[in-house]
């Protein structure tokens, strides 16, 4: 995997050579481009339309550039992979953006009987309970408060907890025992949210096991082999014998 910085107004330049780089499987998304570079890409998927995102980006024989989104997939396989069940339970969810927005999709997909969303942008909340009902009419899905109470999984789909000083993304006074609370947030491991939740007697899950999972999903979306996928951000303890 080779890291490219790409500039905003240089991103369908780089697209336009990536088209005819013969021997690219093809490439990972990620900020600020995962929603500009959408109207670049010859095709997206249904996932990636709906979402209103793309982070996997694979070239066919043609050139042609085909845009997906995995967080989600990668969100859900990494609390299945954890033995953390999903189907008919309710999800608490912190954050309404681009990785936010796919992993309340996969979770809807997956199963989950309620979603509540909140975010600091109330309009943005807003926007994703109502896609998420257009799509999942067997969800209950609603704009939530910053109370995580009620819910048996708490997951925080924001940056919050990236930086020392970050305020909380939800009100960790009011984390129960009963509850598993979810990290996307993969450095710091443990985050001041999961040092919080582990406090309060809850179940804790980092943020390392969507990218474990969501690496070898994008490999497979490239025609990669998964079993070569480097998982060197995965951290050495957490690691599995079958990785």
């Amino acid at each position: 995997m080779i890291p490219i910085h790409v500039q905003s107004r240089d991103l369908s330049t780089v697209l336009d050579g990536i088209r005819n780089w013969k021997n690219l499987a093809g490439f990972i998304v990620t900020v600020p481009h995962k929603t500009s570079i959408i109207p670049l890409l010859d095709e997206v998927t249904e996932a990636a339309r709906i979402v209103g995102a793309v982070n996997a980006v694979r070239r066919d024989d043609g050139g042609r550039l085909i845009g997906h989104i995995l967080d989600g997939a990668g969100f859900v396989a990494g609390l299945r992979q954890e033995g953390i069940s999903i189907e008919g339970r309710s999800v608490y969810l912190a954050g309404a953006g681009g990785a936010a927005s796919a992993i309340a999709f996969a979770l809807a997909q997956a199963g989950v009987a309620r979603l509540t969303i909140a975010n600091r942008t109330l309009e943005r909340c807003s926007d994703l309970v109502a896609r998420l009902r257009q799509v999942h009419h067997d969800v209950r899905s609603e704009v939530g408060s910053i109370d995580p109470a009620g819910h048996d999984i708490v997951v925080n789909a924001t940056s919050m907890g990236l930086k020392e000083n970050d305020p909380f993304p939800l009100d960790v006074a009011r984390l129960m025992p009963n509850q598993i609370v979810a990290e996307i947030i993969m450095q710091p491991e443990v985050t001041p949210l999961l040092a919080a939740a582990a406090k309060a007697g809850c179940r804790t899950h980092p943020g390392w096991p969507m990218l474990q999972c969501q690496l070898k999903l994008m490999a497979d979306w490239m025609g990669a082999n998964p079993e070569r996928v480097d998982d060197s951000a995965v951290p050495a303890s957490r690691k599995r014998e079958n990785i």
